[in-house]
């Protein structure tokens, strides 16, 4: 048997795989899902509105905290000048303090998780949406989260055209004017 009736089935046998491989050749695109909705103008806007909402409540915690600061260091002060019930007043005022503190911030949390999952939800939705029309747009077979990957080339990534999809399919609301005032007045 010569050489080359071995090297002939090896041909044959990549050829065929070659072909194969090629019959199966998919279109793939990668994807930051999160990156892609927190780059959306709307999820922006969003941050900026919930931090305005929320800014009178997280004040008055740090007014509280303080307050209680100014106690604790009032009443370490005080250790040896203060009367017993000077010292129980000031003990208890410091506690009183810590559990509102501690209340209105696990109130404040969950008021600010509830509208961040709310808002976050709503996006994912629409992005998938989005995700899902580019795709069929630009022939894509598959689309893969970046996330589940070890490696894939920079050119498969589309996290920014589906943000400036998403963004261009649902534009931000504009914000009525402040009516003019009359001149002269």
């Amino acid at each position: 048997m010569s050489l080359r009736m071995g090297i002939r089935p090896l041909l044959v046998c990549s050829a065929v795989l070659a072909v194969a491989t090629g019959a199966f050749a998919q279109k793939v695109a990668i994807i930051n899902l999160q990156q892609a909705v927190f780059e959306t103008a709307e999820i922006k806007q969003a941050n900026v509105e919930m931090t305005a909402k929320y800014k009178a409540r997280d004040d008055e915690l740090e007014q509280l905290k303080a307050q209680g600061a100014a106690a604790q260091k009032k009443l370490q002060d005080g250790q040896d000048t203060l009367s017993d019930e000077q010292q129980a007043a000031l003990e208890a005022q410091v506690a009183k303090l810590q559990r509102d503190v501690t209340r209105k911030n696990e109130d404040l949390q969950a008021d600010v998780q509830r509208d961040r999952e709310d808002i976050l939800s709503k996006a994912q939705e629409r992005m998938l949406a989005v995700i899902k029309k580019l795709a069929e747009e630009k022939g894509y077979d598959e689309v893969a989260e970046a996330s589940a990957l070890l490696y894939f080339k920079p050119a498969l990534d589309i996290t920014k055209d589906a943000t400036a999809a998403y963004d261009q399919a649902y534009p931000l609301a504009a914000k009525p004017a402040a009516p003019a005032k009359p001149a002269g007045k």
